[in-house]
């Protein structure tokens, strides 16, 4: 499923193992988890408040970014792209990965919209991958979003 903002994806998965599978599949694209927030555990402490395993995870790729910097700096306040990996039912875990297109709207610098694209288009594997169960290789099968 993709909406306006984001690729989506439900592994079938505790969250711990569907982000080593996630991870996996970025590094396949020369991508990485640059930050990661215990989005559960803050609102426990922060809130007293119970909820299901969460995480906020940064996403990026050294090459997008740079051409994005490069580019233009100050859309260094929308990087790096924002990931949201939750396990709202035990055992399944939903990836919702910002797509770039996202940031590449906020400016019509067409360098930043190339790499954008790219950054899109190599996001768009990683959930292809992911659908296709094989995380750490190359993957031929067609847009899964």
């Amino acid at each position: 499923m993709t909406t306006a903002y984001a690729l989506t994806i439900d592994l079938p998965q505790p969250l711990p193992s569907a982000i080593e599978t996630l991870r996996a599949a970025l590094a396949a694209e020369h991508m990485g988890i640059v930050s990661e927030v215990d989005v559960q555990a803050t609102l426990k402490a922060k809130l007293g408040l119970d909820s299901h395993p969460q995480k906020l995870l940064g996403i990026c790729s050294p090459k997008v970014a740079h051409s994005i910097l490069s580019a233009e700096p100050d859309m260094g306040a929308m990087l790096p792209c924002g990931c949201g990996v939750a396990e709202a039912r035990p055992g399944v875990t939903r990836v919702a990965l910002q797509d770039p297109a996202v940031i590449a709207a906020a400016t019509d610098n067409a360098a930043v919209h190339a790499a954008c694209e790219t950054a899109t288009a190599a996001l768009q594997r990683v959930v292809a991958r992911l659908a296709n169960g094989n995380e750490g290789t190359a993957s031929t099968a067609a847009n899964a979003s």
